[in-house]
């Protein structure tokens, strides 16, 4: 799917790393939350309290989650999912598009 329909968008983004993540919340009709956002070039460490699945809609990242030693590439239309109070580093070398799924 390509867009959201019937959501509300919180106003003010939320900014890490300098400016290196910019995102914004996305509220579903159905009370579920997603951000939508751009990761710059750069390596982040994030750490998650829930689990996420990341999406990609635009380039491509590498990742390396929480007790791995190498690195996985994604693209645009790939995902990969990430625990419950758990971390992963995520390393772009262009501008990464994604869609942030909780729960």
């Amino acid at each position: 799917m390509s867009q959201f329909d019937t959501v509300s968008v919180v106003k003010r983004a939320n900014v890490y790393f300098d400016g290196k993540c910019v995102s914004h919340t996305v509220l579903l009709a159905d009370g579920t939350k997603k951000t939508i956002g751009v990761i710059l070039p750069s390596t982040l460490t994030f750490n998650t309290g829930v689990p996420e699945v990341m999406e990609g809609v635009g380039g491509w990242c590498r990742v390396r989650q929480a007790g791995e030693s190498g690195w996985t590439r994604y693209g645009e239309g790939e995902s990969f999912a990430v625990a419950a109070n758990s971390s992963f580093e995520i390393a772009c070398d262009d501008a990464y598009h994604y869609v942030c799924h909780f729960g």
